[in-house]
């Protein structure tokens, strides 16, 4: 067994694929409308799927906004170094809502960066 994809849902689709390749470094792998349900779903991910765990976008075309409720935290991703990640983010127009630094009560190096839709995303300094 191993992890598939995460799935979230977006209000603006274009947006969220523009974050996650331009400001993430991910790649679009694929991207399908299904009109009779009004959805689309797009896949990003920085490996194939048949490789690595990727991320799910979700767009319902008649939805404009969505309540994140408070079970979901946030995906993680580690990158070689938290500092210069969170300086290219911000270049590419990226919020970083949590600076780099060393984790509340530990020493790993991490960050926090939010997505168009308010999901949160933690950068974790690779070991």
């Amino acid at each position: 067994m191993r992890i598939l994809h995460t799935m979230i849902r977006v209000v603006d689709l274009d947006a969220s694929i523009r974050f996650y390749t331009e400001v993430l470094g991910m790649r679009c792998l694929r991207r399908q409308d299904y009109p009779e349900g009004r959805f689309t779903l797009a896949f990003v991910g920085y490996d194939d799927e048949s490789r690595s765990a990727v991320i799910e976008l979700t767009w319902n075309w008649d939805t404009n906004e969505y309540e994140h409720g408070n079970a979901f935290g946030h995906i993680a991703i580690e990158v070689d170094d938290v500092y210069a990640a969170c300086e290219a983010i911000r270049s590419r127009g990226g919020e970083v809502v949590r600076d780099a630094g060393p984790m509340k009560h530990g020493t790993t190096i991490i960050a926090f960066v939010k997505d168009p839709d308010g999901y949160m995303i933690e950068l974790i300094g690779k070991k």
